[in-house]
């Protein structure tokens, strides 16, 4: 297809799934007006892909790797049981208030406990075994994250990693100062040969990968 078919088959496929809420609608507009990078938002299609795993494996305990607004927290929380716990990490401290101004607003938001810091660092101190992992954060280090949480999930437990297509960057040589497309190709291949693992890349916005942990 070309760019303008994939336009309209998205927006078909949007017309015809459950409604984006009030709430994540009001984050989203939020996002765009005042962040420089609204385009990292997970949005109405990935979000409710989200949901959807959470409302099949009902999960007690999620970690998410890379909050940025908190709109894929929110889907998530969303689907999850509701006893469930969401713990999502932040570097950026700048996006605290951001984030807890849409988390406040949500009926759900006692499900979930923002961190702000760097994941290496607060992964190892927070004592739960996971159902669910999403990792979104700095794609450079895709393989720690994963090297990092990998025995903190459970057998039969879901690692969802997004952006390991990166805009088709990885069908291409980067210069060798793209640490991104870097980071993203060694994670992909590494995980090609991780037979600890079942995976699948689904090809919905810049690339999802699902990893399901035997």
């Amino acid at each position: 297809m070309n760019p303008e078919e994939t336009n309209l088959i998205e927006q078909y496929i949007l017309d015809h799934i459950d409604e984006e809420d009030a709430l994540l609608k009001e984050l989203s507009r939020d996002a765009n007006v005042n962040l420089l990078r609204p385009r990292m938002l997970s949005g109405h299609l990935q979000g409710k892909l989200l949901k959807m795993f959470c409302r099949m494996m009902q999960p007690q305990y999620i970690l998410e790797i890379g909050t940025y607004t908190g709109y894929a927290t929110l889907c998530m929380a969303e689907g999850a049981a509701d006893d469930a716990e969401i713990h999502t990490i932040e570097i950026n401290d700048e996006l605290e208030d951001f984030i807890n101004k849409h988390l406040h607003k949500s009926k759900l938001k006692d499900k979930i406990y923002l961190h702000i810091g760097d994941a290496m660092q607060i992964i190892p101190t927070i004592d739960r075994n996971f159902d669910i992992v999403f990792i979104d954060a700095n794609k450079r280090y895709y393989i720690e994250y994963y090297d990092l949480i990998f025995d903190k999930v459970r057998p039969g437990g879901l690692i969802i990693a997004d952006n390991t297509l990166w805009d088709g960057k990885v069908l291409q040589t980067p210069h060798q100062t793209d640490k991104q497309t870097i980071g993203i190709q060694r994670f992909n291949d590494m995980l090609a040969k991780d037979n600890r693992v079942e995976k699948v890349i689904l090809p919905i916005r810049d690339g999802l990968t699902l990893i399901w942990k035997k």
